[in-house]
């Protein structure tokens, strides 16, 4: 099987490397393919990624390409792990909404949007090459904000599925608290990308999710950054990311206190390309947990392998509501289990969503809307609609001023903001 990555020259790339080879069996590749236009990254990685494969007996070769037409052809499965702008986009993302008192991060808020205004149009395109490359592969974006990216795809009409790495980290989390392997532990996950609950643990199909809450609450609490006693009070787990939410103000004064993520991640990634040079090395780096993304490969292996296999198993995906939550557009994107197999996902039945946080995933999925409309058509009015609909930001003033300021900020990536920005 030939799988091709898009954003190959990612630090991440060897992250996904370490679970091809570790799950070959499950996913036996025979060619991978890393597309990236940056060729130095490019080759560093790819020669890291060959050294990897050659320590650990597998047999596929590494490739690469800097055009998606040269790097897809023949592909069963396209992955797409891009960041327009790379770092330095992402540290204005993070950076210049915290001068309006708003949170700064890369896939919620203001900072989300700007990623998105940015992203989305690349994406597309890079899709309609792969459609017309390699028609029959599947497209499995691990790109942020992956929520609004995914539905950009799937309303253009391509095989798409998203994917996130959060479910999976809970599922590892829960199973290590409870001593037990993670086969055994499934999820009662609910939400939007990055903006989900889980409402129960199931071992074995029985929910033991009281248990979890009082053996391990605290430890809970601390890895998702909110308080026990909320935890203990909901007696559900959010998400981390339900953190800007529900501790805004005090996110804001910490993120003004200490450099960006984006500034921590860029220096990162020079030592870690350094270490990609190194002949010598072969086999992850440690600094690579440090960087984010745990057990990602270990869910793009899962999820592609399903839809190659039609295994028909039940796995975490970003996907069409259609239903699934009454209280949405079927066009929404959720994030919820569902069956995987080979003419794609399905979502399996999600019990009713209490208001506490079905009003907040139908807040944040009405911005989502107005963020792609914004994405797709330019504009800022539209992007002043999609901050005033944010729960985050959602003041006249306010918006209309972060508009104004993202689109500045972005002007070099987005085709209708010349000098004199379009307001519509």
């Amino acid at each position: 099987m030939k799988l091709a990555v898009v954003g190959g020259g990612s630090t991440y790339t060897p992250e996904l490397i370490d679970g091809f080879a570790r799950l070959r069996d499950e996913l036996p590749l025979s060619e991978i393919v890393l597309i990236d236009p940056d060729e130095r990254r490019l080759s560093l990685v790819s020669a890291m990624a060959s050294r990897m494969l050659l320590r650990a007996g597998h047999p596929a070769t590494v490739s690469t390409a800097t055009t998606i037409e040269d790097g897809v052809a023949g592909a069963q499965a396209v992955l797409l792990q891009l960041r327009v702008g790379g770092q330095a986009a992402r540290d204005v993302d993070e950076t210049l909404p915290l001068d309006c008192g708003c949170v700064g991060q890369e896939t919620t808020g203001a900072g989300g949007l700007a990623k998105a205004l940015r992203t989305v149009p690349v994406v597309l395109d890079i899709a309609e090459r792969v459609a017309r490359a390699a028609p029959d592969a599947w497209i499995v974006d691990f790109t942020n904000p992956v929520g609004i990216v995914t539905r950009a795809l799937l309303q253009a009409g391509h095989r798409a599925i998203g994917l996130c790495n959060v479910a999976i980290g809970f599922q590892r989390r829960f199973a290590a608290s409870l001593g037990v392997t993670p086969d055994r532990i499934s999820l009662g996950h609910v939400g939007l990308n990055h903006l989900t609950w889980e409402r129960a643990v199931y071992l074995d199909g029985q929910d033991v999710l009281p248990q979890v809450l009082a053996d391990h609450g605290e430890r809970i609490a601390e890895d998702v950054g909110l308080p026990a006693s909320l935890i203990r009070r909901l007696g559900v787990v959010p998400s981390y990311y339900l953190r800007y939410f529900y501790e805004h103000d005090a996110v804001v004064a910490e993120q003004r206190s200490k450099p960006s993520r984006a500034a921590e991640v860029a220096a990162m990634e020079e030592s870690l390309l350094a270490m990609y040079a190194d002949p010598a090395v072969d086999t992850k780096p440690a600094l690579l947990e440090k960087r984010g993304g745990a057990f990602y490969s270990e869910s793009a292996v899962a999820l592609i392998a399903s839809l190659v296999n039609d295994r028909g198993d039940t796995q975490v995906v970003n996907l069409r509501n259609d239903g699934t939550l009454p209280f949405l557009a079927d066009d929404a994107v959720i994030e919820v289990p569902a069956r995987v197999g080979a003419s794609g996902a399905v979502a399996l039945p999600v019990d009713p969503v209490e208001p506490l946080y079905a009003g907040l995933i139908a807040h944040v999925t009405a911005y989502e809307a107005l963020a792609l409309e914004a994405a797709l058509h330019g504009g800022v009015d539209r992007v002043t609609d999609a901050l005033l609909a944010h729960p985050l930001i959602g003041q006249a003033s306010l918006s209309a001023d972060l508009a104004e300021r993202l689109v500045a900020a972005n002007r070099s990536y987005l085709p209708w903001a010349g000098d004199g920005a379009v307001r519509a």
